[in-house]
């Protein structure tokens, strides 16, 4: 078990603690200025759509999209002295899109100015084209709902981007914070209070695994992992499940592990005199030689440094109970003398000593004594107020205040000031 303490980089991606991890991100204030534009961007568009209601814009969307369709289709039938029935029933079906268009509705007069284009007695391609620029008007209604689209999802982009950028600077700080603490450690405590009880269990419980993986049968071995996998802390991974189906249905699972890796190095000749079905045995045993060869007693040992003192509280009962399934007695009893350990006065303080021992750089040394790490703390605290403040008021769960009200103005100039 590991206590992990990941390190951002610049771009909040993880890595070691070096000089971009002291210097707040420049992209901090970008995502909040993008995030705010991306807010009144989607505002004006949800504004252009309800101010004449979305059922009217709908309204003339649609006509304006049939109209164009009508255009196109009849221009070469209807046009000169082509198909008169064509023309005919483009010009009927023209004036009833003109008319599905009410009165007051925005654009409607680039609707009718566009019926009276195509209201002749002859029509030429210059009419349809004079047709289309006269309804450019609606077209603009039309496109509201597809700006809105963007709008929202550039909102949603933003603030996304927002959200993972304060994700980034909280890491950062966690971090700034680790090294704080570790700054003001006792590196002369005596860690081996806490070391050789630990080294003494890690390495009794990795010669009783070994023991266990090299002596046990693969279905006992891999029975014991399944279960262990199934506790939080313990970090097994499951076996595959046609080996674990294999080797618990198969004779030859009653073998140890190793003499199954052993057998599927063997020629199907060979593996015919200890097994019925040679294939089988290699489909599922020689395919999985990666996760049988690095089984070990790994995620039952105690890592160094050790963990914090409530994680060992918790972690301790977990290893003993599964330590116990396969483990000598004295091995469960090292094993559970560890949890006094966290019960000790001095606890903390030791582990903090063990972890500033083993994690602290002489770089890191410096900026602690120079001041540099407190600065930094502040700096990326400023940032992170900011920036929570920003997706407070202009996230996309702001969706509320994103509601034409005659109020909204005022409020939202107030909130910036």
């Amino acid at each position: 078990m590991t206590d992990a303490h990941p390190s951002p980089t610049e771009d909040g991606t993880g890595g070691g603690v070096g000089v971009d991890s002291f210097t707040a991100p420049s992209n901090a204030e970008r995502v909040a200025d993008e995030l705010r534009a991306a807010f009144e961007t989607r505002r004006e568009a949800e504004e252009a759509v309800a101010d004449p209601g979305i059922e009217v814009v709908e309204t003339v969307t649609d006509a304006y999209e049939r109209a164009m369709a009508l255009l196109d289709r009849y221009e070469d039938r209807a046009t000169g002295t082509g198909d008169f029935g064509a023309f005919v029933e483009f010009q009927q079906k023209f004036l009833e899109v003109v008319e599905s268009v009410a009165d007051d509705a925005p654009a409607a007069d680039a609707f009718d100015a566009a019926n009276e284009t195509v209201d002749r007695r002859r029509l030429s391609e210059k009419h349809f084209e004079s047709a289309r620029d006269a309804l450019s008007p609606a077209a603009d209604i039309a496109g509201l709902l597809e700006e809105r689209v963007t709008a929202r999802e550039r909102h949603r982009t933003a603030t996304r981007d927002a959200e993972q950028c304060l994700s980034n600077l909280n890491e950062r700080i966690a971090e700034l914070r680790r090294l704080e603490r570790l700054g003001d450690a006792d590196l002369d405590a005596p860690v081996e209070r806490l070391r050789e009880p630990i080294r003494a269990y890690n390495e009794a419980v990795g010669e009783a695994f070994e023991t266990f993986k090299r002596d046990g049968s693969a279905r006992d071995v891999l029975s014991f992992v399944a279960t262990a996998a199934g506790y939080p802390l313990v970090d097994y991974d499951a076996p595959p499940a046609d080996l674990r189906e294999y080797v618990g249905s198969a004779d030859v699972g009653g073998d140890p592990i190793p003499e199954l890796l052993e057998y599927a190095d063997y020629s199907n000749s060979k593996l015919s005199h200890f097994v019925a079905d040679p294939q089988e045995l290699k489909a599922r045993v020689a395919v999985n030689r990666t996760y049988l060869t690095r089984l070990d007693g790994g995620p039952l040992t105690v890592s160094w440094p050790p963990p914090s003192a409530e994680r060992l509280r918790f972690f301790i009962p977990e290893l003993v109970s599964v330590v116990s399934r396969f483990a000598p007695d004295d091995v469960v009893a090292r094993c559970r003398k560890l949890r006094y350990l966290a019960e000790a006065p001095d606890y903390d303080r030791l582990q903090t000593a063990a972890e500033a021992r083993e994690s602290l750089t002489d770089a890191e040394r410096r900026r602690l004594q120079r001041g540099e790490v407190e600065t930094a703390l502040d700096a990326f605290d400023e940032h992170r107020d900011r920036l929570s403040d920003v997706l407070a008021r202009y996230g996309y769960e702001s969706g509320a205040r994103l509601v034409p009200s005659e109020s909204y103005s005022s409020e939202s100039q107030s909130s910036d000031s």
